[in-house]
């Protein structure tokens, strides 16, 4: 795929999140001035905090264009790899403005509860309620779709907080409902519950932000279809050591070890990983920038049997989980292997477990024991 390819979809998909956030903040402005007023002249804190809320839906649109924006600049010297993270920051604000919104819906509806007054509902304003809920569910699902069909975290969040909306919106359509038939004021604590539900959001919101800059654990399908696709070059025996590096949505690299045999020359082996490179790249998009290489024995049978041993031996123990990379040179006595640990055992005392082990069956060889993650 050529960059002018890779421009033009960060080009239509940063088109697509601006629109479909500009169709969110023209529905919540609306959505809130109208809330406002039926809350100002029913004098219903619970539909007021319902406007607000709305207001600050409004205002998490307006960051995710910004965000959208600044993360689709192209790399420049200062900035390899693009700008892509930009996003998560954007995601960030988002989660603070859900988060500040929550706690101050919390302390008004307090207060109201300490000063409770009486609100004053008529049908028009069940009505105006009750198409703002349809209205919220609608915009919703659309900016969700939207949001997962082009990657983009901030509009999955704000799609999911849309929809919640209208749950709470619901609950404050029942207040009033309530309080028209049996004249008992549920408002200030509903508006509390809201409240509790805006805070858990922004927690929520807000954690799966921070877990996305600090880095988490790939998906094992994903990681499992990479292997799978390297590993359909005949000459390859395994691939190890798979880590993907995450610059934004949609734009990730990687780093993998394929073993291979040791009677290829560097030049077989290099057609071999730029074509694993490319392959990788148009089945799923990662750019591999870097393919190590391990050998392994084919023409020593001894070889073979110390393998065999070194394998046993190693994965006898819960917490040594893969052994890769292994190749042993009997004329000048070294060995070499890489080991998966588990975050069971410290890696030290791990590696002194091998060492010492290995050390006790081939005492005349020289090791190098690689401890790898369990990435």
């Amino acid at each position: 795929m050529s960059n002018q390819t890779v421009e033009a979809l960060a080009a239509k998909r940063e088109k697509a999140i601006v629109k479909t956030s500009i169709i969110g903040i023209i529905t919540n402005v609306f959505l809130a001035g109208f809330k406002a007023a039926v809350g100002l002249i029913a004098n219903s804190i619970a539909v007021t905090l319902d406007a607000v809320n709305n207001l600050s839906d409004a205002l998490s649109s307006v960051v995710t264009i910004i965000g959208a924006k600044l993360g689709a600049k192209m790399p420049n010297k200062k900035h390899p790899l693009g700008y892509g993270r930009i996003e998560y920051l954007s995601s960030m604000i988002v989660a603070a403005i859900v988060l500040y919104a929550g706690i101050t819906s919390a302390v008004e509806s307090v207060k109201k509860i300490i000063s409770p007054e009486t609100p004053d509902y008529n049908t028009v304003s069940l009505i105006i309620i009750s198409v703002a809920i349809v209205v919220k569910i609608v915009l919703g699902q659309y900016v969700k779709r939207q949001g997962k069909k082009h990657n983009s975290g901030a509009l999955t969040a704000s799609g999911s907080d849309a929809l919640f909306d209208a749950v709470l919106s619901s609950s404050v359509l029942a207040s009033a409902i309530v309080f028209m038939i049996w004249h008992i004021s549920l408002e200030a604590y509903v508006g509390v519950i809201i409240s509790i539900f805006i805070i858990k959001a922004g927690i929520e919101m807000m954690v799966e932000t921070v877990n996305d800059i600090l880095g988490q654990r790939s998906d094992r399908e994903e990681l499992d279809h990479i292997k799978s696709l390297i590993c359909e070059e005949p000459q390859v025996r395994g691939a190890y050591d798979l880590l993907l590096f995450n610059y934004g949505p949609s734009k990730n690299y990687g780093s993998v070890h394929i073993e291979l045999p040791d009677t290829m020359d560097v030049n077989e082996v290099d057609k071999l990983t730029r074509r694993i490179e490319t392959k990788v790249y148009k089945e799923t998009g990662v750019i591999l920038t870097g393919v190590g290489v391990y050998s392994y024995n084919t023409t020593d049978d001894e070889a073979a049997k110390i393998r065999n041993t070194v394998q046993e031996t190693v994965l006898s123990h819960d917490w040594a989980l893969q052994l890769h990379g292994f190749y042993v040179d009997t004329q000048n006595k070294t060995m070499r292997f890489d080991v998966v640990i588990s975050f069971d055992i410290e890696r030290a005392q791990a590696l002194a477990t091998l060492t010492e082990e290995m050390k006790n069956l081939y005492p005349d060889y020289t090791l190098q024991i690689v401890p790898d993650i369990d990435a």
